[in-house]
């Protein structure tokens, strides 16, 4: 099946579904995009780390401090 297909599929689903399974498919949809923004987050971390742009705890420290000013 085809992603318009999937999508067009999706829409009568959604069209027919009651209350419950209308809630059920946010929460499921909703999960699955926080969990992609996690992922890739996660990701830009590790390259920030491997390119070695990390700051020790000090420098934290230093940097939230100079935020108060």
């Amino acid at each position: 099946m085809s992603t318009l297909e999937l999508k067009q599929q999706l829409h009568q689903f959604i069209n027919e579904g009651d209350e419950k399974f209308i809630k059920m498919f946010y929460e499921m949809a909703k999960a699955y995009s926080v969990q992609i923004k996690k992922d890739r987050m996660i990701a830009e971390s590790e390259s920030d780390i491997k390119a070695g742009k990390i700051h020790s705890q000090t420098q934290v420290q230093k940097m939230i401090e100079s935020w108060k000013e």
